[in-house]
């Protein structure tokens, strides 16, 4: 009877220590769920940058920055040489020399040895008509008198028409090499020389693509080839990281999206400058669906893709650099 009732009294103690068991679970893990640090999301900060490229082939003959440096927008980056270049210049200038010296011949006209050759030559066919016409007027004034015959009259006849016809012939001559060239010929020759400073200027363009310059302020992040390599057209020298225009990227799953919109102001913190600063977000773009995403359909419900979000900072933030970590609290 006494072992029935100890017996009794252990299944009591063992009931109770089990309860008590059970309440220190329930309130460690009450604790721990209501104690727990919230959710966090993490991104870093981006910047936007900008490649320096030629337009031409050639070779690094000096740079004059280096990573890390500031630069503004003008500054001489890096110069290249480039001697295809520099014969192609020669060869365009010659060709506006020589365009140049058939334009100014085209308005000057002849030389003037040849406009006295053509006064020479129109003085003496007039001579001739001269001769002629008093031939023809003796033998006219004979055939009237009927001494000379209709041939002889016809014969002073064709030499007086053939001595004007000469006469006109060398009069155009002459005007000829008194105007120069016609009027379709001089704008045909300026043509050809503005056609050929064109060339000019075009090479002039590739000249100036042989000094590469900071088309913005920022700081030089990469430099890519050294002094003394080529480089082909287009080839990327350097990257300029525009400091003044920085901002946040998230990747948030589309169901922790829900207190997050366009537009939206967002407190962030940056652990580098440990401090909190506001955000503005700017875009949320679905990464695709070969971004990271969490597969949910085994447990009846849907996938979850991943977005990109984007937050620009609301006020400059000093000493903030890319790539710093940026945390979101949910």
């Amino acid at each position: 009877m006494a072992d029935k009732a100890k017996q009794q009294h252990n299944n009591i103690l063992l009931a109770i220590a089990g309860f008590s068991a059970v309440v220190v679970i329930v309130a460690l893990i009450g604790f721990l769920a209501l104690g727990r640090d919230p959710e966090v999301i993490q991104g870093q900060m981006e910047v936007e940058e900008y490649r320096v490229s030629g337009k031409v082939p050639g070779r690094i003959l000096e740079l004059r920055v280096k990573e890390g440096d500031h630069v503004k927008a003008g500054d001489t980056l890096a110069i290249i040489e480039s001697p295809e270049v520099e014969a192609k210049m020669a060869q365009a200038q010659s060709a506006v020399d020589a365009a140049s010296a058939m334009e100014q011949m085209a308005q000057n006209g002849a030389r003037r040895e040849m406009i006295q050759s053509a006064a020479g030559l129109l003085e003496q066919a007039k001579a001739a008509l001269e001769l002629a016409e008093k031939s023809y007027n003796r033998v006219q004034q004979l055939y009237d008198e009927e001494v000379v015959s209709a041939q002889k009259r016809d014969e002073a006849e064709a030499m007086y028409k053939s001595a004007q016809a000469q006469v006109r012939a060398a009069q155009s001559q002459y005007d000829m090499a008194v105007n120069g060239a016609r009027q379709e010929e001089r704008r045909a020759a300026s043509a050809t020389v503005g056609q050929a400073r064109g060339a000019v200027q075009e090479v002039e363009g590739y000249v100036r693509e042989t000094v590469q310059v900071a088309q913005m302020d920022g700081e030089v992040t990469d430099v890519y080839p050294k002094v003394g390599e080529l480089v082909g057209t287009g080839t990327p020298i350097m990257s300029i990281a525009m400091m003044d225009d920085q901002w946040a990227t998230f990747n948030i799953r589309e169901d922790e999206l829900k207190t997050v919109r366009v537009g939206q102001e967002i407190t962030v913190s940056i652990p580098a400058l440990d401090q909190e600063v506001r955000m503005k977000v700017t875009s949320i773009k679905d990464k695709g669906s070969f971004a990271v995403w969490k597969a949910t359909k085994a447990s009846g419900q849907y996938d979850q893709k991943t977005f990109e979000v984007k937050a620009r900072p609301v006020e400059k933030i000093a000493d903030v650099r890319p790539g710093m970590s940026v945390i979101l609290k949910k």
